[in-house]
C-alpha cells in the first residue's frame, strides 16, 4: 500500500510530505480494511502542514481528513457492511492513502451510485455550507446571504444549498473570471470585492436588509462583508485565506450592532448525537450522488505525486478542487 506521510511542519506544504510504501494492514475483529477511491486536498489540510490549522494530529502523522473507499475485507464479526460496499473514509483518519483499517461501526454507507470524486469531498464542505445555512439565523425563502470567497469549494455549496431553500445569494470573489461561472451555477449576484462593496450590494439587490454574511477571507473583507449587512446582521467566519486576523470597524459593531461569530466543522462533530451526523450525511449523499449538488474539479492525482498535488491545492487562482486517487 501506499500513504502520504510527514514527519514534520513547514512553510512549503508540499515539502514536508512523502508519498511511501507500507506493508497492507490486515483487519483485527470489528474492523474493515477499506481501499481508497478519492480523498480531496481542503485548505484546512494544507495549514495542517504548514503548523497553522486549529488542531494539529502528532507527529508522525498521514495527510487527509476525508474521502471515499471501498470495502476491501473484513475483521471477524462484522455484518454492518460487505466487501465491495462504498462507505465514507473516517474523519481525520489520515484518508491519503491506498488502504486504511476503521472500526465498522462508525462506518457510513454511501449509494452504490454517484461520482466518486464529488462523493469524496461531502464530509466537509457540504456540511459546512450546510450549517453555515441553518444554525445562525433563521432564515425564510426569499432570504439574502452573502458570502466571500464564493467559488471556492464551500461558497459553490452554499450556493446550491440555499437555491434549494429558496434563499438568494450575494457571491463576491476577487477576480473577474470567476463571475460567470458562479452566475451559472446560480449566484443571484456575483460582485468582485472592493472598497464600495457595501455599495454595490446594495444597488445589486435594491437595498435588500441582508441579516447573515460569510467570511473565510479575513483581514479588511470581513468589515466590507460587514459593513453589506443589515442593522443587527451576523458575520460568521470561518477562514481566513488572507492569512490575517478578521478586522471590523467600530462603528460595524457600536452603531449598526454587527456581531462576529465563529464556526468551526469539528466543534459541531464534538456535539453532534451520531444521528445528527448520520442524517445530515444521509441528506448530502442523496443530494450528491444524485447530481444535485457538486464542486468544480480542476485535476486528480495519485498518490505517488502528492508532492504536485499539494503544490497544486496550495497555489492561487485554482479553478476547482485537488483530489488524490490510487
Amino acid at each position: 500500500m501506499q500513504r502520504a506521510e510527514y514527519t514534520a511542519r513547514g512553510p512549503v506544504p508540499q515539502d514536508v510530505i512523502e508519498c511511501v510504501d507500507r506493508e497492507t494492514p490486515t483487519p483485527k475483529a470489528g474492523e474493515v480494511l477499506i481501499e481508497m477511491l478519492a480523498a480531496p486536498i481542503n485548505p484546512s489540510d494544507v495549514l495542517t502542514l504548514t503548523g497553522q490549522y486549529g488542531l494539529l494530529p502528532p507527529l508522525p502523522a498521514i495527510g487527509g481528513n476525508e474521502g471515499i473507499g471501498r470495502v476491501a475485507a473484513l475483521g471477524d464479526g462484522v455484518t454492518s457492511v460487505s466487501v465491495g460496499q462504498r462507505v465514507l473514509l473516517p474523519v481525520g483518519a489520515g484518508t491519503w492513502a491506498s488502504h486504511l483499517v476503521a472500526q465498522a461501526a462508525g462506518l457510513i454507507p454511501l449509494p452504490p451510485v454517484g461520482d466518486p470524486l464529488q462523493l469524496a469531498m461531502m464530509t466537509v464542505n457540504p456540511p459546512t455550507a450546510s450549517l453555515l445555512l441553518s444554525e445562525f439565523i433563521a432564515l425564510a425563502p426569499g432570504d439574502w446571504v452573502i458570502q466571500n470567497a464564493a467559488n471556492s469549494g464551500v461558497g459553490e455549496y452554499v450556493i446550491q444549498l440555499a437555491k434549494r431553500r429558496g434563499f438568494r445569494t450575494v457571491n463576491v470573489v476577487r477576480r473577474q473570471d470567476a463571475i460567470a461561472p458562479l452566475q451559472a451555477l446560480g449566484g443571484d449576484v456575483v460582485l468582485v470585492d472592493g472598497p464600495d462593496l457595501a455599495t454595490r450590494v446594495a444597488e445589486a439587490t435594491g437595498n435588500a436588509k441582508i441579516r447573515l454574511g460569510f467570511d473565510c477571507v479575513g483581514g479588511s473583507a470581513t468589515d466590507r462583508i460587514a459593513r453589506s449587512l443589515a442593522i443587527g446582521g451576523t458575520v460568521v467566519n470561518y477562514g481566513a485565506l488572507s492569512g490575517e486576523a478578521c478586522k471590523i470597524a467600530p462603528g460595524s459593531f457600536v452603531f449598526r450592532d454587527v456581531t462576529l461569530r465563529g464556526f468551526w466543522l469539528a466543534f459541531w462533530f464534538r456535539n453532534a448525537t451520531v444521528e445528527q451526523q448520520r442524517t445530515l450525511f444521509t441528506d448530502i449523499a442523496t443530494l450528491v450522488a444524485t447530481g444535485a449538488l457538486a464542486a468544480s474539479v480542476q485535476e486528480t492525482f495519485p498518490l505517488s505525486r502528492i508532492k504536485d498535488a499539494v503544490a497544486a491545492a496550495a497555489s492561487g487562482g485554482r479553478r476547482g478542487k485537488i483530489l488524490l486517487v490510487p
